[in-house]
């Protein structure tokens, strides 16, 4: 016998004729749906609430923890410390991606010295997001893009929730340069 899906919540605010549309067809698509709406509209499906704030506390929001190896490995880009790197990454871990042409894969000491420990002189004009994060129990995937000036970096992170806390396993990356 197999365990059943965890039911998983998203919660649309604003439910006008197009969050309801959305709500609705999130419902059928086997999404838990909670909803808030100024108007006082219900939606087929949707649990209303009657206070935004209520409806975002019903959603699946991966917590802070999942968050807290993502932003040390920001921190690591924005300061050159690899330390940032070493407290984000298990000692164990890969990066890997394609480099020049040619497909390399750093073990976490080869990543680190990478890092000279100062901001690159750009770093004011860098970015970076968490697009997303997905949570499985012990195990996490998220994605990051990174704007590096002529550089974006889409990074695909899996994470692991081991000894009390969240850190990266490996991380795949994609480098696009403007010109390409």
């Amino acid at each position: 016998m197999t365990e059943p899906t965890p039911s998983r919540t998203i919660t649309v605010l604003g439910l006008g004729r197009m969050g309801t549309a959305m709500a609705s067809r999130l419902a059928s698509l086997g999404w838990e749906v909670t909803g808030w709406t100024r108007s006082g509209r219900i939606a087929d499906s949707v649990q209303t609430v009657c206070d935004p704030s209520d409806a975002v506390a019903k959603a699946d929001v991966p917590g802070d923890d999942v968050l807290y190896p993502l932003r040390a490995y920001i921190r690591g880009h924005a300061t050159g410390d690899p330390a940032h790197f070493r407290e984000a990454f298990l000692p164990t871990a890969h990066i890997e991606g394609i480099r020049n042409g040619t497909f390399i894969s750093w073990d976490l000491d080869d990543y680190c010295a990478l890092f000279g420990g100062q901001p690159d002189p750009d770093e004011p004009a860098r970015s970076r997001r968490i697009d997303a994060v997905d949570v499985h129990g012990t195990v996490a995937t998220a994605s990051m893009t990174l704007w590096h000036g002529a550089d974006t970096f889409t990074d695909v992170f899996l994470l692991v929730h081991a000894d009390g806390r969240w850190r990266i396993a490996n991380k795949a990356y994609h480098r696009r340069h403007a010109s390409s």
